[in-house]
């Protein structure tokens, strides 16, 4: 993973417009309009537990639509439970014929923040505004 490529602050439904392509190290990479990336950053609600084996399964839903997400390691001893309203930043992969899996290297739980939500939707908008959007015009 080339950590010099930013984590992009998206919505889920963001990624379907998504292309796959491969960096100069050769590692896959995605493209959104024009943006290159490997990482995601995300905000919703579990709305399933992570699995009990070691694949640590788990589904979010932030709105625009659901993403599953693969805990690993540390991640798979905290007790996640479904309505909980996480951040998630990890590696975007494409599953054929299934929903986007991040595959998360951090996670936070931020239930207990008010307006959590509506603050997240302000982000995403004024990143886009601010970063994404001038390159789209180019």
């Amino acid at each position: 993973m080339d950590y010099n490529l930013a984590a992009l602050k998206v919505f889920s439904s963001h990624l379907n417009n998504a292309k796959e392509t491969i960096t100069q190290q050769s590692q896959p990479a995605f493209t959104l309009s024009g943006i290159l990336f490997q990482r995601v950053w995300l905000q919703g609600i579990l709305v399933s537990t992570p699995t009990t084996d070691s694949s640590g399964r788990c589904f979010l839903d932030d709105g625009t639509g659901v993403v599953e997400l693969q805990l690993l390691g540390d991640f798979l001893s905290f007790s996640w439970e479904k309505g909980m309203y996480v951040m998630v930043v990890g590696l975007y992969c494409v599953q054929k014929g299934g929903l986007p899996l991040i595959k998360v290297h951090k996670i936070v739980d931020l239930s207990p923040s008010p307006d959590r939500e509506s603050m997240w939707y302000l982000e995403v908008i004024e990143v886009f505004k601010l970063f994404y959007q001038p390159l789209f015009e180019e």
